[in-house]
């Protein structure tokens, strides 16, 4: 009896459901399609390929394949499964037939689709191939469903990676390098990648409840229509039809969910206010507050908004209040034994420097840890070092050095103005976020060391900070010991960045030989030859000049030669007059200088013989 009425109330709703919106669709001359009765709504700008071509924006063509999925095709002949597309946001979401992401990733170039990724934040990688032995050393990222040869397995770098966290490479071989693509592609190779387009901008249309089309012209231009009162009818009496039939399968869990919200919001009210309270006192009085992991789950939005990825961490974007966004930080609980987490806490409650970026508050929930700090909303640095002929991201010398400077103060404050002396070990232009008005902040003190400012040598277990920022004494004591000075070495490098951007190799036309950037630049310094970098203003030319040899001065072999960050202050504030440093390229193997070689090299690391340190 039951099945019988059951067949009784669905067949009159199938025909009038079908009654309903077939004429709708036929009277528009481009109907709503898919591939398959659950698969994504296809509708402008997307038609199906070969059907309507008079519906669709020129290059979101869909089509369907022999499963009925929905097929999304991109340049290079990469093909993705459509699972959803939101027309509102223009977002679009599609995964890999075979659930691998990663064997597209050299392939996967958006730069002739008009098709984004819906990341805020792109990486660079570098793809190795290593023995199956040696590729079991690196978990981080999963590569193992694009791996072909059962004794060798792809393991993928990222720019930033720190050299502690980089398997020895000895046995790898580089395969190929890929920019700009979001790292879910390789955390999720069985999940969905999103897209997102701009282009047509069918917002204004969607916001407004109207049909977003192309023109009768030429060009392909779109327009807002109304929707026809047939088809809005038909639309209404859809929505009703539908909601009325969720409300009734749906009215006993609403009922009991509405008690018990009613039971719970008061209390859960209360104790959010008091909570409120407590951190806006701890806010004001600059103290490190501590949050439950549930707090953290709710002040990033169930960790929505992601910023950032690093050796130790995720970082996500997150709300306090109306007026307070914050970056946090969680951190990997499978790397260390908290060493990271108390170094950042411990070191980061005590600063306050307007160079520095401000630890708002701390999770140390069970083996749940997370950092966090004040948003800087224009990202890092590294965003904006660039060559200065790119003027979509070059700040001009003016604000280059502003911003040197306030590192520099950073740095020094850090050395010398807390009750001990704080070493960094990982200045880079990564850990450089910059606020509203460009102003510098140092961030991540996941490496940092605490000693004793009459403390002249730290000893060190391994070598920590990234590659190509770090000083050769952290390396090897053939150079001397670490101390502050090795900060100082990191500024020098990024300070170069700057002045070079990514324009850190250089071409002769004679014999394509490759040279390192700052040995290029010191060589021009000592012969009192133009930098060769883009200048516009009066005055730039001896803005770049200074921060050139600033660098160079930091960069310096051994750390005695170096000046402490109290100097290089100086030497920014004033230094229109700085004399070129000794030459820190020269060679030690055949005991004499190359300044004057056309062509400079840069020094082999594999001259630096590591020698361990005891604690």
């Amino acid at each position: 009896m039951a099945t019988g009425l059951k067949d009784m109330v669905v067949s009159p709703f199938c025909i009038m459901f079908l009654v309903l919106f077939a004429a709708p669709a036929a009277r528009t001359g481009c109907p709503e399609e898919n591939c398959h009765r659950h698969g994504p709504l296809i509708r402008f700008p997307f038609r199906l390929k070969n059907s309507h071509p008079d519906c669709g924006y020129p290059g979101f063509d869909l089509s369907c394949a022999s499963t009925n999925e929905t097929v999304l095709e991109l340049p290079e002949s990469v093909k993705l499964f459509v699972s959803k597309i939101d027309y509102k946001s223009q977002k679009l979401h599609a995964y890999d037939p075979n659930r691998c992401l990663p064997k597209h990733l050299q392939h996967l170039n958006l730069s002739a689709s008009l098709f984004q990724f819906g990341y805020e934040y792109l990486e660079d990688f570098t793809v190795f191939s290593c023995s199956a032995e040696e590729s079991r050393m690196w978990s981080r990222y999963d590569m193992s469903c694009a791996d072909s040869d059962p004794d060798r397995r792809f393991i993928v770098l990222n720019s930033h990676s720190s050299i502690s966290d980089s398997p020895s490479l000895l046995s790898c071989g580089k395969q190929y390098n890929v920019s700009l693509v979001p790292h879910q592609m390789l955390y999720y190779p069985k999940g969905d990648l999103i897209f997102n387009w701009s282009t047509p901008n069918c917002t204004k249309c969607e916001a407004e409840g109207k049909l977003c089309k192309l023109k009768h012209s030429a060009e392909p231009e779109i327009e807002c229509s109304d929707i026809p009162k047939q088809h809005r009818g038909a639309t209404m009496r859809k929505k009703i039809i539908v909601t009325g039939t969720a409300l009734g399968s749906s009215f006993l869990g609403l009922v009991i969910a509405v008690i018990y919200y009613v039971h719970r919001s008061d209390k859960a009210e209360k104790n959010n206010q008091k909570r409120i309270k407590e951190f806006l006192e701890d806010y004001k009085a600059l103290k490190p507050t501590r949050f439950t992991y549930a707090d953290i789950k709710r002040i990033t939005n169930q960790f929505m908004n992601l910023l950032g990825e690093g050796a130790y961490g995720t970082v996500y974007k997150g709300k306090l209040s109306n007026e307070i966004l914050v970056a946090v930080k969680v951190l990997k609980s499978s790397i260390g034994n908290g060493e990271e987490f108390i170094n950042e806490v411990g070191t980061m409650g005590r600063i306050h420097h307007v160079n520095v970026v401000r630890l708002v508050g701390f999770c140390a929930d069970g083996f749940r840890r997370a950092l966090v700090y004040e948003y800087l909303p224009k990202n890092s640095l590294q965003k904006f070092i660039s060559s200065a002929d790119n003027k979509n991201n070059f700040l001009g010398w003016k604000k280059l050095q502003a911003i040197a400077l306030g590192i520099a103060k950073g740095i020094e404050y850090l050395h010398q103005g807390c009750d001990q002396r704080i070493l960094h070990f990982d200045i880079k232009p990564h850990n450089i976020l910059l606020d509203d008005n460009l102003n510098p902040k140092i961030s991540d003190f996941g490496m940092a060391k605490l000693c004793s400012k009459d403390q002249s040598a730290v000893s060190m277990t391994a070598a920590r900070g990234t590659m190509g920022y770090i000083a050769p004494e952290v390396y090897s004591r053939n150079f001397g010991n670490v101390s502050h000075k090795s900060d100082v070495y990191s500024f020098g490098v990024l300070v170069l960045e700057m002045v070079g951007g990514r324009k850190n190799v250089e071409v002769a036309a004679e014999n394509a030989c490759q040279i390192y950037f700052p040995e290029w630049i010191y060589n021009l310094l000592e012969r009192g030859e133009d930098l060769r970098i883009h200048i516009e203003e009066e005055g730039d030319a001896n803005i770049a000049k200074k921060l050139a040899i600033v660098g160079l001065w930091c960069i310096q072999w051994h750390p005695v030669q170096r000046p402490s960050m109290k100097v290089v202050v100086q030497m920014l504030e004033g230094g229109e007059n700085l004399t070129i440093p000794p030459n820190p390229f020269a060679s030690t193997s055949s005991g004499t200088k190359r300044t004057n070689a056309t062509l400079p090299g840069r020094r082999p690391p594999q001259e630096l013989d590591v020698i361990s340190e005891l604690e």
